[in-house]
């Protein structure tokens, strides 16, 4: 006589269950063996809808479906789509814009390629190349004070409207990488047009994947297109490639997800962010970085409420990532842009791709740039005596010069060792001075 283990692994699996009710974005299935981050086809009146698993209870499943709820009524049924949540991909996506199911956006046909799943894991760590080599990314501030290596990951904190999207593109143009991943995760829809066409342009465009989720899209559309454009890049990097992966931005995903952690009945715990933000963030953010073969060089921008660098997604980043760049409000008042602060930003791996004459240029017009700003306030009230402090009369006597590097205009991109030599240029100066 069979064991009732043996009859319970023989059991048939349902292939189909049924919509119980519909509440909002999420719905509650019945008569399906399911687990969570399952893929789902709901079969409503109005045509096939994806969704996705995200909470179990006693009475069966809730899934968050991916579209307007618009047509699914009670009974529908609901199949598990094979293969699990991925997308197409493959060397025709590039120049293509695509939303968070991989789907092209431009009107174009589909390309060919391989399914790849959205949720991989991050390589072993033992498995990663060290990172050893810069990655120009054609921003002159940014290749001299906060140098990136291949592999790096590196967050973009600024409040809103202080030119996060423009800075981007202008890396996107500048880049020495192979391709371009760029997320629009959240942004209003008449941005995406003006990014695409003026911020990036046709050039780069060429070379550049965007995924794009708008602040419309329900949450697990926004959530996906984050997991989507991570997986796109690692197909890349696994081929060889250098990848240069730019998501915009991490604060909004983090929002899609603490509503997805909602719906699932998740409680709110930091300035309402539920537990499942901050498994998330290292879960994908640890995706990016060096691999066996290729890299993956990603920037994240992080949107800070009232210009607040400690709130909860922003100290969450920061401790996870290699490096944070910070866009001040008051330089691009002042007109400055980038409105990159010098100071206040930092790559962690700077001196592993630099050299010791390049590490002593930084240091000597940074500490000259220091100097200048602490006696700021004193020469601003005609308090500061000159000869007091050497090292910001040179950086006071310089700054122009100082803030003409660190000024460049949009259209323009220089090469990384030209960059380099105009530091040195100016440390020399500096030098001299003091």
């Amino acid at each position: 006589m069979p064991s009732l283990e043996l009859l319970r692994d023989v059991r048939p699996w349902r292939v189909s269950g049924s919509v119980a009710r519909v509440v909002g974005h999420e719905i509650e299935i019945r008569g399906l063996r399911l687990r969570i981050g399952d893929a789902l086809t709901v079969h409503a009146a109005d045509g096939a809808l994806a969704a996705e698993v995200v909470a179990l209870v006693p009475e069966g499943a809730r899934a968050l479906v991916l579209g307007d709820l618009g047509g699914i009524g009670k009974g529908d049924m609901v199949s598990v789509s094979p293969g699990g949540a991925g997308a197409i991909v493959g060397e025709g996506i590039l120049g293509r814009v695509v939303d968070a199911l991989g789907r092209p956006l431009d009107g174009l046909p589909m390309w060919l390629g391989d399914r790849v799943r959205i949720d991989a894991e991050a390589p072993p760590a033992l498995s990663r190349a060290r990172v050893d080599e810069p990655l120009p990314v054609g921003v002159r501030m940014l290749d001299t004070f906060t140098t990136a290596g291949r592999g790096q990951r590196i967050g973009i904190f600024a409040g809103s409207g202080v030119g996060k999207s423009t800075l981007l593109g202008m890396m996107a143009r500048g880049t020495t990488a192979d391709v371009n991943v760029v997320a629009l995760i959240g942004e209003r829809g008449r941005e995406v047009r003006d990014f695409i066409e003026d911020d990036l342009g046709p050039e780069a465009m060429r070379r550049t994947v965007c995924v794009v989720a708008t602040s419309d899209q329900p949450p697990l559309v926004r959530l996906r297109a984050g997991f989507l454009a991570t997986a796109i890049a690692e197909w890349f990097a696994d081929r060889g490639g250098n990848v240069l992966l730019m998501l915009d931005s991490l604060t909004r995903l983090a929002m899609a997800q603490r509503e997805v952690g909602l719906a699932a009945g998740e409680p709110p715990t930091a300035r309402g962010y539920t537990p499942s933000v901050f498994s998330m963030m290292p879960r994908l953010l640890e995706r990016a970085g060096p691999r066996a073969s290729g890299s993956i060089t990603a920037f994240y921008t992080v949107l800070v409420e009232g210009d607040d660098m400690n709130e909860p997604v922003a100290d969450t980043a920061r401790s996870i990532l290699d490096g944070h760049i910070v866009l001040d409000r008051r330089l691009a008042i002042q007109g400055r842009y980038p409105a990159v602060d010098p100071l206040a930003s930092l790559s962690r791996l700077a001196a592993k791709v630099t050299s010791a004459e390049q590490q002593q240029a930084l240091v000597r017009v940074r500490s000259a740039l220091a100097a200048a700003e602490e006696m700021r306030d004193l020469v601003e009230v005609g308090a500061y005596v000159p000869g007091t402090n050497l090292l910001a009369d040179a950086g006071l006597a310089l700054m122009p010069e100082i803030v003409a590097f660190l000024r460049q205009d949009v259209h323009e991109s220089p090469a990384y060792e030209d960059s380099w030599a105009r530091l040195a240029a100016l440390a020399a100066r500096i030098e001299v001075a003091a």
